[in-house]
């Protein structure tokens, strides 16, 4: 008996040895399996929003050139109520989305629909092309800035409050306010916006001539030198607003890693002064102008953007990093004097075509920012956390040699015609 007793209690401790090995086990199971699920909706959420991206990219690729050509005979009210119901429309599928639970192809489905109507490409398009129709060829460069401040202004509202809405009450009632604000603008759009185009003229909206009218602007210019002229600004846009959307993915991730470890107070501050750079940069663009040409003053917000990224590829704290973000007060100063350079380069009957054409090479910069940024950080982990910031600094240094070609070639031969004029009554 006594034998007995002794190995039910030595089975008992055996027993109680064991248990909390398995309960130890069990909680690990279950960890592994809730990351496993994590990497698994992460991946299809990766997926759903490569295919959204594209499917409306490639979908607005062709609506936003044939309505940006279009509303140069039409005007420009139907290139911005279009997209702005559209956009409407498509919020107005994601509430339905969201309240039904339905099915995440959805989102695509009113993705493809915005981008029918030209989607977000198409009101950037008309905005600038208004813009071009309304201001003088001196004050051009100052009102793209204006307009690219308040795309800034915009954004830092919606980034930092829409962020503190969604923690608050959801996803719900900001994708409200977006369906309204999409409404309102369609609305003034249709009833309040003064028509820019001053010789309005019917013409069929479903014809290959817009097409035609974008391809002329770059094969066949009213002046020869305006066709390198264009190709060539083209290029420093696209590498400018590439690095510019390939930094911006990425400045979360990298602020949330070690050394700097941010909490999300530092990482809001951090945004907000990513967005104060547009404003920064519209009074630096107003005073610059006073003693400098439009494209140095291009020139000097490059080299800001450039020792901007330098200093952040470098920064192992929080004063470093924030001085990063300092430095680039001025980055937001190339984008609108290239904006300003192109829509001098055409026609007054072309600038909706023109812009539909930046709008569409803009979009392309979202893509390849997003695949060349979001790959090359996790690749050079291992030996420089901020390579990407590095990376693109040495890519800036392309549109600005670019740029600065092309105002020195615009000197010298403004020099030889100047020559050619003051000699020409001498030989008469």
């Amino acid at each position: 008996m006594d034998g007995d007793r002794g190995k039910a209690r030595s089975g008992e401790r055996d027993g109680s040895r064991e248990r909390p090995q398995w309960g130890a086990q069990w909680v690990l199971l279950e960890l592994l399996s809730c990351l496993f699920l994590l990497q698994e909706v992460e991946a299809l959420v990766s997926h759903w929003n490569l295919y959204i991206n594209l499917g409306g990219f490639f979908v607005s690729l062709f609506s936003v050139t044939l309505l940006g050509a279009w509303s140069d005979s039409v005007g420009r009210r139907p290139a911005l109520i279009l997209p702005a119901a559209g956009m409407a429309l498509q919020t107005a599928i994601y509430l339905l989305v969201m309240y039904l639970e339905l099915h995440v192809a959805f989102f695509l489905l009113g993705r493809i629909l915005s981008g029918l109507t030209g989607d977000y490409n198409l009101i950037l398009a008309g905005c600038f092309s208004y813009v071009a129709d309304t201001s003088e060829r001196r004050a051009r460069t100052f009102r793209v800035a204006i307009l690219e401040a308040c795309l800034g202004t915009a954004g830092m509202v919606a980034s930092i409050g829409g962020g503190q809405w969604r923690k608050a009450q959801g996803y719900i009632n900001p994708f409200w306010l977006a369906f309204a604000a999409s409404l309102a603008a369609t609305l003034y759009a249709a009833f309040f916006l003064r028509e820019s185009v001053k010789q309005k003229k019917e013409a069929k909206l479903f014809t290959l001539s817009h097409y035609k009218a974008v391809f002329r602007l770059y094969a066949a210019p009213e002046q020869p030198s305006s066709r390198w002229k264009l190709a060539l600004y083209s290029l420093a846009f696209f590498l400018i607003v590439t690095v510019h959307f390939g930094a911006k993915d990425i400045y979360v991730v990298y602020e949330l890693g070690f050394p700097l470890c941010w909490a999300s107070d530092l990482i809001g501050y951090g945004s907000a002064a990513s967005y104060l750079a547009y404003l920064s940069s519209l009074a630096g663009l107003r005073l610059l102008q006073l003693c400098l040409e439009d494209i140095w003053v291009a020139e000097i917000g490059l080299i800001s953007n450039i020792a901007g990224l330098v200093v952040m590829s470098l920064a192992t704290t929080t004063p470093l990093m924030f001085t990063g973000y300092g430095i680039l007060f001025l980055s937001m100063a190339a984008t609108p004097v290239i904006r300003s350079k192109l829509s001098k380069l055409v026609s007054e009957t072309e600038q909706g075509a023109l812009f539909a054409s930046v709008a569409c090479v803009e979009g392309l910069c979202s893509l390849v920012s997003t695949g060349v940024f979001n790959s090359l950080y996790p690749a050079t982990l291992h030996f420089m956390r901020g390579f990407p910031f590095l990376f693109g600094a040495i890519i800036l240094l392309i549109p600005a040699a670019i740029l600065g070609w092309i105002q020195i070639w615009d000197s010298k031969h403004d020099y030889n015609h100047f020559q050619e004029a003051s000699l020409s009554p001498t030989k008469d």
